[in-house]
């Protein structure tokens, strides 16, 4: 039977690399992408399936009960049975520490709406995209498990907490078929370059300082883009409802590492290292157990960081107009006058 996805947040940075997954490993599935198009999304991402048959954009904010029910009308309008992939959400730290208010309003509400909605139009399957970051920080050693207590420490993470609660309460209150992913550091294409590895790949080619926060020891598992899509694909398609799956992409890397494997590769000086006054609540260290979605659904990461980090690399230095246009503000222009673009 034919499948068609909303995906929500699907011209951000995992969810433009979803839609391109999906179209490239299930091209019978339609897809409708809605996006809010805030500064983090970006049309320019999916500029080789704009007009594609079987893909469709909304133009919507999860708030805001009437986009979603426009871009389930899309959705049927496509045929097939209709599940739901749910990346939208406000998701950077920093952001999130200067004011905390636009996550809970994105992150919390924006997903109980989006649940009522989906829970109206009987949808088939619901994925709800989150973090490693709802556990909070690990010292030295140990994981983090499907088990884990939920810990979050910064306002983002409470408020990816506060949405995996929802969608908890939601199966176990109305039988609701949603399955939970949390993933630890994404990287790859089209990544927003306010976060580590795009900005250090950007300042480096630049000849700019790099800013590290703190002693630059603060240690995350590192997945690859491309894995963590799969992984969700093979969640969605394989996963049993009410479950977690954790995605890790076994590559535990201390920040300072990363910098400088970066300036290696670029033949950079490492005198571009600067090291700035440490970000307030710093988790210290992230690590996943993906024991769980290996076992029960075969899905394990094909990619190492040695392998990944370069291929990142190359593409941020042939994509250069893309970077610019993103840095520059310029990106935002290209559907504004369209969408409205914010």
């Amino acid at each position: 039977m034919t499948k068609t996805l909303i995906v929500t947040g699907g011209a951000g940075f995992i969810g433009s690399n979803f839609v391109h997954t999906v179209r490239e490993l299930r091209p019978d599935w339609r897809i409708v992408n809605l996006d809010a198009l805030t500064y983090a999304g970006n049309l320019e991402n999916l500029t080789e399936v704009e007009g594609a048959d079987g893909y469709r954009f909304v133009h919507g904010d999860i708030t805001k009960p009437e986009d979603i029910r426009r871009a389930f009308d899309e959705a049927e309008g496509l045929g097939g049975t209709i599940s739901v992939v749910h990346f939208a959400a406000e998701s950077h730290v920093d952001r999130s520490i200067a004011s905390g208010l636009p996550f809970v309003e994105a992150n919390v509400a924006g997903t109980q709406i989006l649940l009522d909605v989906c829970r109206e139009r009987e949808v088939e399957r619901f994925l709800h995209v989150s973090t490693d970051e709802v556990y909070g920080s690990l010292g030295a050693t140990g994981f983090f498990t499907e088990e884990t207590p939920l810990q979050p420490n910064s306002p983002y993470a409470a408020s990816k907490t506060g949405s995996d609660l929802l969608v908890r309460a939601a199966v176990h209150t109305h039988g609701f078929p949603a399955i939970i992913t949390r993933c630890s550091n994404n990287y790859g294409p089209y990544q927003f370059p306010e976060k580590l590895i795009p900005l250090m790949i950007a300042n480096a080619q630049e000849d700019k300082p790099l800013p590290i926060y703190g002693d630059g020891m603060n240690v995350r598992d590192w997945l690859y883009v491309r894995d963590h899509c799969e992984a969700i694909l093979c969640a969605l398609e394989k996963g049993t409802d009410g479950e977690v799956y954790n995605i890790g992409g076994n590559n535990e890397y201390p920040n300072i590492n990363i910098v400088k494997l970066i300036l290696e590769t670029l033949g950079k000086p490492e005198s571009l290292i600067t090291y700035v006054k440490d970000r307030p609540g710093h988790d210290r260290r992230y690590a996943i157990d993906a024991t769980k979605i290996k076992n029960d659904l075969g899905w394990e990461p094909r990619y190492t960081f040695e392998e990944a980090l370069p291929l990142t690399i190359r593409w941020y230095q042939s994509q250069d107009t893309w970077l610019q246009r993103v840095r520059s503000g310029a990106y935002r222009e290209y559907y504004a006058e369209q969408y409205g673009a914010r």
